[in-house]
C-alpha cells in the first residue's frame, strides 16, 4: 500500500479508500451486504494496508455508519490507526430540518453520526452536495464550530460546480474558517468533465481529489457484455442511478479498457484504476467492494503504470457530455 497526503493538508491516507456504502440494510438497497457479509471484505482491506474509509449518514439511513464503526473498532487497535470520513446533506428523516446544510442539521448530523460510528470524532466531515437553500456562510461557520469542538479534524466536499467550490473556499478564508481539504467528485474514464474546471481548481488550491465511482459502477470492471448489458447481479438489476450516468455511447471506452487489459494480462479494473491513479491531483479513488477479490484488484492497480500510448488509447474515444452526478 502507498500513503499520501490529502491535498496540502498534513493528513496522510492510503491511496485506496474503501467506500462503505455497500454495507448496510437491504431495506435501503437490495444489493447491500449485512455486517456478517461485509466483515471479510473490510478485513481484507485492512490486511492490504487500507487505512482510509468513507461512509455517509444517509447510506442505509445510518446503518452503514453503525457497521463501519463496529468493524473498524474490531480491526484496528487504536482510533488513530485509521482515517474515518462521513458526509452530511441528504435526507435522514421526514422532518423539514432532517436534510440540507443548515446549522441545525449539521450540528444534529455530526452528533448522530458520531453516535452511530461509536467514536468521539471523524477525521473528515464532508458536505455531500451543495445546498442552494442555505447561505454558504451559515454552512461554513457551522462546520468551523464542528472542527473547533473536536468532532471533526478536517472538512471536505463532494460533487458541485467549480464556481460553487471556489465561492466556498474564498468565503471560508475571508472569515478565517477552515477550508475544505478534499473534493469527492464523480471522475472516471467514462466521465471526465471534472478535468475542465474542478480538478484544475483543486490542484491550484492544494485540495485532494478522492473520486467516487472510479469503476463507473461496474462498467469499467468487465462486468458488462459487448452491448453494455449488465451481467445478472442483484445490483445491476436495480441500479437505476448507473443507468442515468452511463450508456451506449460509453461502450467504445469500455472496449478500449478491455483491449489494454488483455494486452497486459490483467483484469479491466486494474487498467481503469491505474489510469485514474495516474491522473494529476488524484489522491485516493473510493472503491466499493462486495468481495475481498475486488479489494485485491484495487490494490494491484497501484503497481500498474500505463504507457503514454495506452493512456491515449483509453482516452481517445471520450466525447464531452452534460454534467452528471450533482
Amino acid at each position: 500500500m502507498e500513503y499520501i497526503r490529502l491535498g496540502s493538508s498534513g493528513l496522510r491516507v492510503s491511496r485506496i479508500c474503501l467506500g462503505m456504502m455497500s454495507y448496510g440494510s437491504r431495506d435501503w438497497r437490495d444489493w447491500m451486504l449485512d455486517e456478517t457479509e461485509a466483515e471479510p471484505v473490510v478485513r481484507r482491506a485492512v490486511e492490504q494496508g487500507v487505512t482510509f474509509f468513507d461512509t455517509a449518514d444517509m447510506y442505509s439511513q445510518g446503518v452503514s455508519e453503525e457497521i463501519t464503526g463496529r468493524l473498524l473498532r474490531k480491526f484496528f487497535p487504536h482510533r488513530s490507526d485509521y482515517v474515518l470520513a462521513t458526509k452530511v446533506y441528504f435526507p435522514v428523516g421526514e422532518g423539514p430540518n432532517d436534510r440540507g446544510l443548515s446549522r441545525k442539521h449539521i450540528m444534529d448530523g455530526i452528533d448522530a453520526s458520531l453516535r452511530r460510528l461509536g467514536t468521539d470524532h471523524v477525521d473528515l466531515y464532508q458536505v455531500h452536495r451543495w445546498d442552494p437553500e442555505t447561505p454558504i456562510e451559515e454552512t461554513l461557520e457551522a462546520l468551523a464550530d464542528v472542527v473547533r469542538s473536536g468532532k471533526a479534524r478536517y472538512i471536505g466536499a463532494s460533487s458541485m460546480y467549480a464556481w460553487q467550490f471556489a465561492k466556498a473556499q474564498f468565503t471560508a478564508r475571508l472569515h478565517g474558517w477552515p477550508t475544505f481539504v478534499s473534493m469527492q467528485d464523480h471522475y472516471n474514464l467514462l466521465y471526465r468533465e471534472e478535468e475542465r474546471e474542478m480538478i484544475p481548481l483543486c490542484r491550484d488550491q492544494g485540495v485532494g481529489v478522492i473520486p467516487w465511482s472510479p469503476l463507473a459502477r461496474g462498467w469499467l470492471s468487465g462486468s458488462r457484455g459487448d452491448d453494455g448489458t449488465a451481467r445478472p447481479t442483484t445490483r445491476a438489476g436495480s441500479d437505476d442511478f448507473a443507468r442515468r450516468l452511463y450508456g451506449e455511447a460509453d461502450l467504445a471506452i469500455v472496449e478500449a479498457v478491455r483491449r489494454v487489459a488483455g494486452e497486459r494480462g490483467v483484469p479491466p479494473a486494474h487498467v481503469a484504476l491505474a489510469w485514474l491513479l495516474g491522473k494529476p491531483g488524484v489522491t485516493a479513488p473510493i472503491i466499493g467492494a462486495t468481495k475481498a477479490s475486488y479489494v485485491d484488484d484495487a490494490v494491484a492497480a497501484l503497481d500498474l503504470t500505463l504507457t503514454g500510448q495506452e493512456v491515449t488509447e483509453l482516452e481517445q474515444a471520450y466525447r464531452p457530455r452534460e454534467v452528471l452526478g450533482h
